[in-house]
């Protein structure tokens, strides 16, 4: 079972991408904004980041080029 972090600002696409990895098996974090996710990223450590790219706050792009700065975590661009 792999841990998803899930980053999205709308709370339908968060609750959809979750259906399909819950029902993959997989456990889901969440994060709403850049801020959010790097801190849940360093905290919890997922196997792989599903990453917007539209956030508020720091945009996907700048939430990638600081988690490469510490992670070599799998990143999905959305």
């Amino acid at each position: 079972m792999a841990t998803v972090l899930l980053v999205d600002d709308d709370l339908k696409i968060r609750d959809l991408l979750r259906l399909y990895v819950e029902r993959e098996g997989h456990r889901t974090l969440f994060a709403a904004d850049g801020e959010s996710a790097l801190a849940t990223a360093l905290r919890s450590k997922p196997d792989i980041v599903l990453l917007d790219v539209m956030l508020p706050g720091l945009d996907g792009f700048e939430v990638c080029r600081r988690l490469r700065e510490t992670s070599d975590v799998p990143i999905l661009l959305l």
